[in-house]
């Protein structure tokens, strides 16, 4: 059943990033293209399911609050950094930012990286999904700092979606 106040939540893409290797640095854009079932242009991870990485940038905060630190976000090495979208719980979800649509596939778990920027950042960043999100890009486009991002209530991928198949019992 949808939630008529969850899927009119409005956010906004605030920053943008692409990184060009493992553990490379993160480049600042303001537009990137997205490639439908592939990855962001000119991104270090392509294919797969984590295509793209979308942080929520009011958890970000909340985590810096919590560590009494201001580090950029960037740190976290995630593409996309969004505001008034809660992320939390939403395997399965499509995301719409600007024209492209974003299955959510998972929860970005944070890993060692983190305390290796600032100790303790790993544990605030555990729970209820405060490392974001990864997804599959649904089209091709472009995302742009400024766009608008919507959960797609009506998109017919949010209502079969791969990721919450039970594997077969045998």
């Amino acid at each position: 059943m949808n939630d008529p106040v969850a899927n009119s939540a409005r956010g906004v893409v605030e920053r943008i990033w692409l990184k060009r290797a493992k553990r490379g640095p993160m480049d600042v854009r303001t537009t990137v293209g997205a490639r439908k079932n592939r990855g962001l242009v000119g991104n270090a991870n392509q294919g797969g399911r984590r295509q793209v990485t979308i942080l929520d940038a009011d958890l970000w905060e909340r985590h810096m609050q919590a560590l009494g630190a201001a580090l950029d976000p960037s740190t976290r090495r995630a593409n996309v950094l969004v505001r008034g979208i809660d992320l939390a719980g939403s395997r399965g979800r499509v995301l719409r930012i600007g024209s492209v649509r974003v299955q959510v596939a998972g929860e970005t778990k944070p890993c060692h990286q983190m305390d290796e920027a600032l100790n303790g950042l790993q544990a605030v960043m555990r729970p209820d999904w405060g490392g974001g999100a990864f997804g599959i890009l649904l089209d091709d486009g472009d995302i742009t700092v400024g766009d608008a991002v919507t959960w797609d209530a009506d998109d017919p991928e949010m209502q079969r979606s791969l990721f919450d198949r039970r594997p077969s019992e045998g």
